[in-house]
């Protein structure tokens, strides 16, 4: 399943552009993912508890001691223009896959990647680009009846790990994991999910839960992630 004589500055680029295109975001994906995988809409109750299991990781150890000092943070990288994705790189999880751009359907829904092509991550072209403003959404499919797709390990993702998705320009955007969820499809909590936080983030998702050849998953694995470097 898109921001010396005064020169007026075209409308792709205004902040209120930037606000009305985060509003529109938030509606049109209120029903995204709902059809995920080869077996069609997922509605059922339930939950993924590897994949919970792996989201929890990054909680703390009770009595863990904490570090003597800690470095103040880096300032935020500067958001880049907008500029589409070529290509969408995990590391830690051996991700390294071509991007190709979704669009809505009749239905107002995102599109998703073709079935046949189930190593290819897509990328909603209505919201942002890698590391423009806002929140960007990559989403891809968890497996296909010919077996793993791209995001078969998303739920492993660990804090601190990076996502790189490099644009046509030849720029790199860098995210850092922030936390990794999973979300019934029913009481799928949208505006947390897609909502703006005013930074330059990027949310990856794919299927999760469990199964049912007639229903679908149950669930979503969401990737929540922040602009931490462009190279």
């Amino acid at each position: 399943m898109v921001q010396r004589r005064r020169r007026r500055r075209p409308w792709h680029r205004t902040r209120a552009y930037r606000l009305l295109r985060t509003a529109v975001l938030v509606v049109v994906l209120t029903t995204m993912w709902s059809r995920c995988g080869p077996a069609g809409p997922g509605r059922a109750g339930g939950r993924d508890t590897v994949a919970a299991k792996g989201a929890d990781s990054a909680r703390e150890e009770p009595g863990a001691a904490g570090p003597a000092t800690s470095a103040p943070p880096a300032p935020p990288p500067r958001p880049l223009s907008r500029s589409r994705p070529t290509s969408f790189r995990v590391p830690s999880l051996g991700i390294d896959a071509p991007v190709t751009p979704l669009r809505l359907d009749r239905d107002r829904q995102l599109e998703t990647p073709p079935v046949d092509r189930p190593k290819l991550v897509g990328w909603y072209e209505g919201g942002p680009t890698p590391g423009e403003s806002g929140t960007a959404i990559a989403v891809g499919h968890r497996d296909t009846r010919s077996g793993p797709a791209v995001f078969a390990g998303l739920a492993q993702a660990k804090p601190g790990r990076t996502v790189e998705v490099r644009r046509v320009d030849g720029r790199t955007a860098v995210y850092s994991v922030d936390r990794v969820k999973v979300y019934d499809k029913v009481g799928f909590p949208d505006e947390e999910v897609y909502g703006s936080t005013g930074r330059p983030e990027l949310r990856v998702i794919t299927c999760g839960g469990l199964f049912s050849r007639r229903t679908g998953y149950t669930s979503n694995v969401v990737v929540f992630a922040h602009l931490t470097a462009t190279k």
